[in-house]
């Protein structure tokens, strides 16, 4: 039987399809479509020396899933995800036209530096037919005057009301020398009271054996590319957050924000290799 994930999408115009990209890796951890072989091949290659990559990311996104649902109950219609990735695979967008009417007034902002991925989001939502209430910036996370500042940001995004702000498995790549503190409170400070912020963060977390020699194996690949990944315990996230208030269960792994399903025995492997949480602005 031939596996769906390994057919080919159409390639956004001046997109390379013949090197592998972090966005698309990504995407097929999640089981998405917009990936090619090549893709794939760096994909099986990681999850061969550390099986947790797919169940973990799996997890973060599903955490993602919650967050934005939650946000969307509490009455939140803006939404900034950074580092976003490739849209695809139960992204942002796709959960708000589950959850809400056609009419709906929500709007997202996708943001992300790589090319390819901001290539590939313009053709998603073009195709979705959403770009009327959502689009992409292309912008380093970490310069948040930039990404406040874009165009399509202003656009789509009314700072005097809420916004749910989502930092999803992408803190791993702001490293010490970027603020992370600093980088957090600029986007903080921007944000109008009621606002959201949920951040999900890889860590060693309370993991052990070979599952943790292997996370050290991936942290390490990644340490000989342009994007190193850095890993934080939960005491390194917690200050991230500020003086805004700690949504329940506060500050946990990512299944246990409100889980609304039980883990198979891979899945709970995976488990203790991140933490997530989501606070409130004070002052609504």
């Amino acid at each position: 039987m031939t596996d769906q994930r390994d057919s080919a999408p159409r390639a956004p115009e001046g997109v390379d399809t013949e090197k592998p990209s972090a966005a698309r890796i990504y995407d097929w951890y999640l089981g998405g479509t917009q990936n090619w072989a090549v893709d794939r091949e760096f994909g099986r290659r990681m999850e061969q020396q550390w099986p947790l990559v797919r169940p973990g990311s799996k997890q973060n996104r599903e955490f993602m899933n919650r967050a934005v649902r939650a946000a969307l109950r509490a009455g939140i219609r803006q939404f900034i995800d950074l580092g976003s990735g490739v849209p695809t695979a139960g992204n942002v967008h796709e959960v708000v036209e589950a959850e809400l009417p056609d009419d709906h007034d929500a709007t997202v902002v996708y943001v992300d530096y790589e090319p390819v991925a901001v290539a590939h989001a313009t053709l998603i939502l073009e195709e979705g037919a959403a770009t009327d209430w959502a689009g992409i910036v292309q912008a380093d996370m970490r310069d948040a005057k930039a990404v406040l500042r874009a165009e399509e940001t202003k656009r789509l995004i009314d700072f005097s009301k809420p916004v749910c702000l989502m930092m999803m498995a992408v803190l791993h790549f702001v490293g010490p020398d970027d603020d992370p503190e600093g980088l957090l409170q600029t986007y903080r400070d921007a944000l109008a009271p009621g606002s959201w912020l949920a951040i999900s963060q890889m860590s060693e977390g309370d993991g052990d054996g070979e599952a943790l020699e292997g996370l050290r194996w991936f942290v390490e690949q990644y340490r000989k590319t342009s994007n190193p990944v850095w890993l934080r315990d939960r005491e390194e996230i917690l200050p991230l957050f500020g003086d805004w208030n700690l949504l329940e269960p506060g500050i946990v792994h990512l299944p246990d924000w409100r889980p609304d399903r039980k883990l198979n025995a891979l899945e709970a492997e995976a488990r203790p290799f991140a933490w997530c949480g989501i606070a409130e602005k004070p002052g609504r």
